[in-house]
């Protein structure tokens, strides 16, 4: 079976509020038997726009990963994220 992934990339403007975030998120990660592959670190642009902040989840299929996005623990971390920062978030499946 496919993994799933869930690739984030963030522009972090409340870094107090964003740590919220995170705790909270964090809790739907395990919750979902998801595996931070990239959290943060260093990063370069080669090509394209980008932000600053790049997170890889890891999740044991696709199904999993959209599951781990719409949970209502998930949804709640979003809301603590709001005025905190700028995402784009994409589920993909891969090996």
């Amino acid at each position: 079976m496919a993994k799933g992934f869930v690739i984030a990339s963030i522009t972090v403007t409340d870094a107090v509020k964003y740590a919220e975030y995170v705790k909270a998120a964090s809790v739907a990660i395990q919750k979902f038997g998801g595996r931070p592959l990239v959290r943060g670190g260093k990063c370069e642009t080669l090509e394209g726009e980008t932000r600053t902040r790049n997170v890889v989840l890891e999740f044991d299929s696709y199904d999993i990963a959209r599951a781990y996005y719409h949970s209502p623990e998930y949804q709640a971390a979003i809301k603590l994220r709001a005025g905190a920062g700028i995402a784009n978030i994409v589920v993909v499946e891969g090996a």
